[in-house]
């Protein structure tokens, strides 16, 4: 596997009926909702990425506006603990669902967090080598089977067993499929939403400079 994202996702109801219902972008709405939570920040537009996009670099930012959802991605979300992002991304959802979606191939580390009307409602973060690192509330209805044995790793090696009763990618693309309606690795059931189709504006970040005053002292 080597998918990789860093996500949050606000949305009117379910953000997979969304994306379901309408894919188109409104560019205006994603510039200006891009510049209203990174404020303190250059944004330089660049071309186009897609939900494929949604781990970009610490330099760059991939979000989208679309009827009822908004996807942002940015470094932000890439966190050991995701109930622990920015305050201002909660506040600029309101009462809007809310989800951060997060893993990395490398360490094979997945984590997720769920709120509704502004509570936290669910957050896990694993990985084989650190174990559970963030398990906060009721575990949802994707995760039990594989809490449960389900989806267990048959390693080759009988000595050797795998810390955790499932690989935290697969549960990390069940948690694409579950919220949002696509997958980005594995078996891809070809009624699910392809992710190319769905458009993001990319924007190469730079910390804003402050204005030196027009005097100075001697």
């Amino acid at each position: 596997m080597g998918a990789k994202t860093w996500m949050l996702v606000m949305s009117n109801g379910s953000a997979r009926d969304a994306f379901t219902a309408s894919i188109e972008l409104d560019r205006q709405a994603t510039t200006e909702t891009a510049h209203a939570l990174f404020p303190g920040e250059e944004l330089e537009p660049l071309d186009d990425g897609n939900l494929c996009w949604t781990n970009p670099t610490d330099k760059e930012l991939c979000i989208g506006c679309f009827p009822d959802v908004t996807v942002i991605a940015a470094r932000e979300f890439g966190i050991d603990n995701p109930s622990r992002i920015p305050e201002r991304f909660l506040e600029a959802a309101g009462n809007r669902l809310v989800t951060v979606h997060a893993m990395h191939s490398v360490v094979d580390w997945f984590a997720y967090a769920h709120w509704q009307n502004g509570s936290l409602v669910r957050s896990l973060s694993v990985a084989p080598d650190s174990g559970v690192v963030e398990d906060i509330g009721e575990r949802m209805a994707f995760e039990v089977p594989y809490w449960s044995g389900a989806h267990a790793i048959e390693e080759e090696d009988e000595d050797f067993e795998y810390p955790l009763p499932f690989h935290p990618l697969e549960l990390g693309e069940e948690a694409l499929k579950y919220f949002f309606g696509y997958q980005l690795e594995g078996f891809i059931d070809p009624d699910l939403l392809e992710p190319e189709d769905v458009p993001l504006m990319r924007f190469r970040r730079k910390r804003r400079l402050l204005k030196q005053p027009f005097w100075k002292f001697w």
